[in-house]
This record gives C-alpha cells, structure tokens and sequence, in this order.
C-alpha cells in the first residue's frame, strides 16, 4: 500500500466532524491518497444511520429542548449519541485498497483499535464482525459504506460515553424500556475512562493509534491538511446535513424494534392485547434467552407476586415458543394462580412478540 494521509483534526463542529470524511470519500480522484481522519466533535449530538426514519428513532423534542442537533450520515447503522468523549477514527481509502471482504475489512480496521487499547492494559479483542469487547462489554462500534470512489470504514476511539443521554435521546415506547436500556448499556458497554479509573492523555493515546496503524498496514503515514476540493466538498455536506429534506426524508426502514448493545445483546419491547388485558413484556435478550424480563399492562393477576414470579421464571429461557409455553405451564400448574382473561397462551404469546422485533440475519 503506498502512503496514507493522515488529517488530525482535532474538535470540530458536530456537523463538521460527519462531513469531513463525507467530503473526502466524495471528493475523492485517482490522485487522491489513501486518508485516516482523527476527529471530535466539540459539542454534544445525535447521529442518526443512513436507512432509518428521524421520528422512529429519536425523542426529537428532547433534543430540540436540550439544543442537541441530530444529523443523518451516509453510513448504516442505529441512531448514537457522541460527544467529546469520543474521537472518530476514519478511513477513506481509493477502491481496492481494502480488503474486498467486508469481515476482512472490519478485522483489518480494528486491528490497531484492539492494539492500542491492550497497550493502555485494557483487555479489548475483535469480537467479529465487527465489534470490538473488553471482558464481554462493548467499547465502541463500527460502521463501513462505500462512497463516490472510496471505500469508507469508521469507528472511535472511546474515551468516555455519556449512558444516561444515550438512553434519553431513543425514541422508546415507555420509561420502563428506556431504564432497562441505561441499565444495559451500563452493564454492556465500557470506556476507556471506565477501565483504567481515569480518562488517558487523548494525544497520547491519538498517537498510539497511529503508530498501531503504521504497524498493521506496513505503511508510512504522512500528516497533512483537507485540499481546496475537500472542504468546497465539506462546505456542500454540511448545508445537506442540516437540512429538513436530508434529516426527515422517508423510505428509510426502521431497522426493529429492538435496541442492540452489542453482538449478543438486545433491548426488545412488545404489545399484546389479551382479552383480560393488555401485557407489556420488555426484555433483555442475550445469546437468544431471556436475560432480564419485565411484565407490565392493565391486566389482573392474583397473587399479587406472580407477576415477577413469573419474570424470575422465565429468565435464561430460550425465547423460542415451546421451552416459554413450557416454563409458563410449569408456573401456572405450581401456583394457584388467578388470571381472569389472560391464560398462559396469553403469556406465551406475549412473550413470544418480542421475537417479531428482533432483526432478521
């Protein structure tokens, strides 16, 4: 590989901080060098992925009330909040200069990520495809699209991450979803703040990403500034980032109704209209089983216990029809229970809702 550009930017405007690789990826000739981008925005927003519909994702007038900005990028992927706890990793490289493998790819780039986390003694692995953990929490994620004449892959550098906002700016159906949300994501997710007790120098650690870079791809990295085209490119990005028609434009699939902490770990909510009732079921699902489990709604049940009984029960069961029909079976033989218009298929078909959203692979 010949020569990469490196463009240190440093904390931009929230819309810049999109627009910059955007701009690259777009501006992009036969001339233009392979580019890595270090950047931050210097103000908290919410980024929203390229197939998804505004409404649907984000609490939109939480973030007008809280001033926070919320732009589309071009690249898939769930709705984030970022701040300046996290400084953007971005590559944009010509065509085939990447592998044309997309699990190749996401492996190559996240490489030296994983090498300069393990040189701060954080234990951070590649958990494929995309994700990188450290002891089973996620710390940060990965997105790649193609654009113009480039291949684009981006991701961070985690230095701190705001969980509380994180779960205040979805568009969730209850409060109950969005605590289960915070809870997961504290429980799921890590930083680098969190790990070492206190927030590294970023400029240390900037450079020791870019030197674990020099060192995967067996490159010479030269530092050097956005060209002419570059920002003319930018400057267009921007004003359609901030746009109405680019921000709430339609025909985007909402991706689920699940929100996803990471490979193995979803936040789910379902609906189900019994005859006795209605059933709120919220759960965390993990590896495929019911990990946390809250039951909710406007039914009636006696005893008054049997609700969370009944959500202890059916933790670490496979979220699969016949093992749930057979656990609430199971529940309703071993207790007298009083469920006027609600029997255990009600439950099961409660339960079994949340599956209907869950993304399909």
């Amino acid at each position: 590989m010949d020569k990469v550009r490196v463009l240190d930017v440093g904390f931009v405007s929230p819309v810049f901080s999109q627009a910059i690789f955007h701009a690259i990826a777009h501006a992009m000739t036969p001339e233009t060098p392979n580019t890595i981008v270090l950047v931050g925005p210097t103000d908290p927003y919410v980024s929203i992925g390229y197939h998804q519909e505004l409404e649907k994702e984000v609490d939109v007038d939480y973030c007008r009330e809280h001033s926070l900005p919320v732009y589309r990028r071009e690249i898939g992927g769930g709705a984030v909040y970022l701040d300046r706890g996290q400084v953007f990793t971005q590559w944009i490289f010509q065509r085939n200069k990447l592998p044309a493998e997309l699990e190749k790819r996401f492996s190559l780039y996240i490489e030296p990520l994983v090498n300069t986390y393990q040189s701060l003694g954080i234990n951070a692995n590649l958990r494929p495809i995309n994700d990188i953990h450290v002891n089973g929490r996620k710390i940060g994620g990965t997105g790649a699209a193609q654009m113009g004449n480039a291949d684009v892959v981006v991701g961070s550098l985690m230095y701190d991450f705001n969980f509380e906002l994180m779960a205040r700016v979805l568009k969730v159906p209850s409060e109950k979803m969005r605590d289960k949300i915070y809870q997961s994501l504290q429980e799921y997710m890590t930083t680098m703040t969190r790990e070492l007790g206190e927030t590294p120098d970023y400029a240390a650690v900037n450079r020791e990403y870019l030197n674990q870079v020099a060192r995967t791809l067996d490159v010479a990295l030269e530092y050097g500034e956005p060209t002419a085209a570059e920002l003319e490119m930018a400057a267009e990005i921007e004003a359609r980032f901030q746009s109405d028609e680019w921000l709430y434009q339609k025909g985007g699939l909402r991706q689920t109704g699940a929100v996803k902490i990471h490979a193995d770990v979803y936040l789910v909510e379902a609906i189900y209209k019994a005859p006795g009732g209605l059933i709120r079921s919220t759960a965390r699902l993990r590896e495929g089983r019911i990990d946390d489990l809250t039951l909710s709604g406007d039914f009636t049940i006696l005893p008054a216990f049997a609700v969370g009984a009944l959500e202890q029960a059916l933790r670490g069961v496979a979220l699969a029809e016949e093992p749930v029909r057979a656990r609430v079976r199971e529940f309703y033989d071993s207790l007298q229970i009083q469920s006027p218009g609600v029997d255990v298929v009600d439950w099961v078909t409660a339960v079994m809702s949340l599956k209907a959203q869950m993304p399909r692979h």
